[in-house]
């Protein structure tokens, strides 16, 4: 066949042209198919599980993550942290945690699966503010005889290291704790109860 007249330096941008445009094309055509693979923000909301790396935790380390819109934290507590749980009992609204919103596993003094981790809705039970853990034991400027554990700085509402209100604060409640199992001793899924009901 004759290649006279034929010019071969456009013959060859138009086919790279069109190959670029073709794998941008493609590219974006594959976007919306790899992006089904991912639970949909509306399926994050409504509560799909999370799950969380909990292996490098240190102890007294809060980690805050989100789960149906709320902030849950993870928090590491020390030995020592655990050991002055039950002198705040005096002042707790809720000790036993009869009257708060929890997993059955959970109606114990720790409120938690493990002893070590605490996994609570960080959310104040009175208007929804997220209380600054403040862990230090000693006199603060909103209690004198202080061991540990979240101030509310919307209304001073106040909760141990277990996440049990404080008497005489605006929170009617203590903490929530939600549906949470562990995977392994590393591994720890929200929105999944040991049971495994969300």
């Amino acid at each position: 066949m004759p290649t006279d007249g034929v010019n071969k330096g456009r013959r060859r941008f138009l086919v790279a042209t069109t190959t670029v445009v073709g794998a941008v094309g493609a590219g974006f055509a594959a976007v919306p198919f790899i992006q089904s693979w991912q639970p949909s923000a509306k399926a994050q909301s409504m509560g799909a599980p999370v799950q969380v790396d909990i292996g490098k935790l240190e102890p007294g380390q809060l980690l805050k993550l989100q789960w149906r819109g709320q902030t849950i934290g993870v928090l590491r507590r020390t030995p020592e942290s655990l050991s002055l749980l039950s002198e705040v009992t005096p002042d707790l609204r809720d000790p036993q945690s009869l009257e708060s919103e929890q997993p059955p596993f959970a109606q114990n003094e720790a409120r938690a699966l493990k002893e070590e981790y605490l996994v609570v809705n960080m959310h104040c039970t009175h208007l929804g503010c997220i209380p600054q853990m403040v862990p230090q034991v000693g006199p603060q400027p909103f209690q004198e005889n202080w061991k540990g554990g979240f101030f509310c700085p919307c209304h001073k509402s106040k909760f141990d290291l277990a996440g049990r209100v404080y008497k005489g604060v605006p929170a009617p409640t203590n903490l929530r704790i939600p549906p949470y199992s562990f995977i392994d001793n590393n591994t720890l899924f929200i929105g999944v109860s040991k049971k495994g009901a969300a």
